[in-house]
């Protein structure tokens, strides 16, 4: 149990405190605004590559100062087009009984109920749209990547990527030995191939039906259907690691930022 002292504190650090619905956006933004926004230059310097007909709004050049602009213009700079979107990496602990998915027409809950604060510390004009990389079902906990980069989300999910995936497992009885080495071996056949797994362990020596699983693959229910398949039910699944990624530190339901240095290595990351 976590003390309310500390509960404070990790809410103060990570910004999940109760979500209020910031004030609604403007419709219109001062085009300096847009292009400092967008990183190209300071408000200042944005008014001076204006003056120089170096931006355009929808095709047209625009040097008028003090124009404004509506979100959903398209806006060039030197003939490259201009994002208000910046990038976001949210680190959640996923408890069970949330649905992984943006909404749920079943209105149950979501993961991204979870982290609705993360909206009020987002210093952008535009608001972006988080979504979940890749999916753990209902039942499964643990460590869940939510961003609005597209691309680094596509990368992390695309099976050619190989990510790696770590698993604490609990089963309603103990593997037997010929199971475990079944498993460790390949020679488990699911109805989609054969399920490879990269390493398999016993965490606690004097609890065999506590399992410690390491997979590459992002097939659906993966994990689930291996212990399925030899006549094992899976009372606890939870996700320790993902892509590198821990939850050290990280309260069950609760979320922070990636550090420049995290995104980094997902940035670069090599199977």
């Amino acid at each position: 149990m976590y003390s309310k002292k500390y509960l404070e504190k990790r809410d103060k650090q990570m910004g999940d405190a109760i979500y209020t619905e910031s004030q609604p956006q403007a419709d219109e933004v001062r085009l300096n605004k847009y292009i400092a926004h967008a990183g190209v230059a300071s408000r200042r310097g944005a008014d001076e590559l204006i003056k120089e007909g170096r931006v355009k709004v929808n095709g047209e050049v625009v040097t008028e100062m003090g124009y404004k602009v509506k979100l959903k213009d398209d806006v060039e700079f030197d003939g490259k087009s201009l994002s208000l979107e910046r990038k976001y990496y949210l680190l959640l602990n996923k408890p069970k009984d949330f649905i992984t998915t943006v909404s749920d027409e079943r209105d149950r809950k979501t993961v991204m109920d979870l982290v609705r604060s993360a909206y009020t510390q987002m210093k952008t004009i535009k608001r972006p749209r988080l979504y979940p990389v890749g999916r753990l079902d209902r039942n499964t906990t643990g460590v869940l990547l939510i961003t609005n980069d597209g691309e680094l989300a596509q990368k992390l999910t695309h099976p050619s990527s190989e990510v790696r995936k770590v698993y604490h497992v609990m089963l309603d009885k103990k593997l037997m030995k010929e199971d475990f080495d079944k498993i460790a071996e390949g020679g488990v056949v699911l109805e989609d191939g054969i399920a490879e797994v990269d390493i398999i362990a016993y965490p606690n020596p004097k609890n065999k039906a506590e399992i410690g699983l390491e997979i590459h693959t992002g097939k659906n229910r993966f994990v689930r259907r291996i212990f399925e398949s030899l006549g094992y039910e899976i009372e606890k699944l939870d996700r320790v690691s993902f892509a590198g990624l821990t939850k050290k530190d990280l309260p069950r339901g609760r979320w922070r930022f990636l550090q420049e240095e995290e995104v980094r290595l997902l940035k670069h990351f090599q199977k």
